[in-house]
């Protein structure tokens, strides 16, 4: 499929409140310490001189200490500083390909993983230059000091098939071609990892992994935190929204009525899934409703914090409100005129299509459905990637 099949876009379309399809069954809780972890973590992020002046700003400003802190509430001090780490070091990779130098090119993309890769390898090698694989080299010394072997084979699966998806990723950018909905839903599923389990260290046996019935749990949750997943700005198409639009031939507003209709499914599904969970001993069954209770946290924590980070909303207060207004931007704004609004991700119209004032008062940037990527940093066992990492 290809961008030039998207039909033209509106001026705006509408959004429902996407807190209130998930707050019934996920619950929200801050960390404590999310303060002080941060504190840590910014000193440890400007160490590593991924960004400099007005770049860095724009990139602490979108609080990922506070996704972190809404992600793992329960996590201790030193867990937590991990996990915001995480979250700097995946965000920037993220960047780096999806709007950065590297963006459109798959080669370089790979080089980039390639160099990360090795480290996960040989763990006990210096710190590469490449500075996002120091940042991982040292998250990764961090998690093997108390992660269980099994958590630890897993965040190696895990973060290779999450790089392996930036390549494939990278590579339809380059000739502006946009997968099917199923195999985007297959490639958004691999944008996962293992901080869940990690941040509480917990020791659950890896034949529980491996239960059809949690896997669908896990499956549903990842759809519910990765679809569709990206900010529309410079161009880029990869986003769920347009995969049905062109699949369905259909417009952006009932392909995000469609979409938001099928998250509503996967939150149900989620529910029905747990209500068949079977029992795995008393000590199991413990650790089991820890990651299970966790795991519906950060859930609800990656949905709240799309609604409260400037990476998204900027200056507008859009919680609690049953629907809103979400203006649809020009590809080629001026950037003195995208730069003085408060921020959703911009939606790219097509070429061609009919100029539409930006007459709302709001956002440069719109994620279509606020489901930003990234990373679902929780541990899945998906057994299209990760069932061979079962231990």
């Amino acid at each position: 499929m290809s961008v030039e099949q998207l039909r033209p876009f509106p001026s705006y379309f509408r959004l429902k409140d996407l807190t209130a399809i998930t707050s019934p069954v996920f619950e929200f809780k801050t960390n404590p310490l999310q303060e002080a972890a941060a504190q840590a973590t910014n000193a440890w992020f400007n160490r590593h001189n991924v960004y400099h002046g007005l770049k860095k700003q724009k990139f602490l400003s979108h609080r990922f200490d506070s996704y972190a802190g809404m992600s793992f509430p329960d996590a201790d001090l030193t867990h937590l500083e991990t996990c915001i780490a995480f979250f700097f070091w995946a965000f920037s990779f993220d960047d780096l390909s999806d709007e950065g130098a590297l963006q459109s090119k798959p080669d370089a993309v790979q080089v980039g993983v390639d160099i990360s890769m090795e480290v996960l390898k040989n763990p006990d090698a210096p710190a590469p230059n490449f500075p996002y694989a120091a940042m991982l080299h040292d998250i990764w010394r961090r998690f093997r000091s108390t992660a269980s072997p099994g958590a630890c084979n897993r965040f190696c699966s895990a973060v290779e098939s999450w790089m392996n998806s930036q390549v494939e990723q990278a590579r339809f950018r380059s000739t502006d071609e946009i997968p099917s909905v199923e195999d985007f839903i297959i490639l958004r599923r691999r944008t996962i990892g293992a901080m869940v389990e990690y941040s509480l260290d917990l020791q659950i046996p890896g034949y529980v992994w491996d239960h059809p019935v949690l896997q669908e749990m896990s499956k549903a949750v990842v759809d519910i935190m990765t679809w569709p997943n990206k900010e529309q700005a410079g161009g880029d198409f990869q986003n769920l929204v347009f995969c049905i639009m062109i699949e369905r031939d259909t417009d952006l507003q009932s392909a995000v009525n469609i979409l938001t209709t099928m998250l509503e499914q996967r939150v149900a599904d989620y529910v029905r899934y747990k209500a068949h969970l079977p029992s795995f001993g008393p000590e199991v069954d413990a650790e089991l409703a820890r990651y299970n209770k966790a795991m519906e946290q950060y859930t609800q924590g990656t949905v709240v914090w799309y609604y409260y980070s400037p990476r998204y909303f900027r200056g507008q207060d859009v919680s609690g409100k049953a629907e809103i207004v979400v203006p649809v931007y020009e590809r080629t704004a001026p950037a003195e005129l995208v730069a003085s609004a408060p921020s959703l991700a911009l939606v790219s119209r097509k070429a061609g299509a009919p100029a539409t004032p930006l007459s709302f008062p709001s956002f440069p940037y719109l994620s279509l459905l606020l489901l930003s990527l990234l990373f679902c940093l929780l541990y899945i066992n998906l057994p299209l990637d990760l069932h061979n990492a079962i231990s």
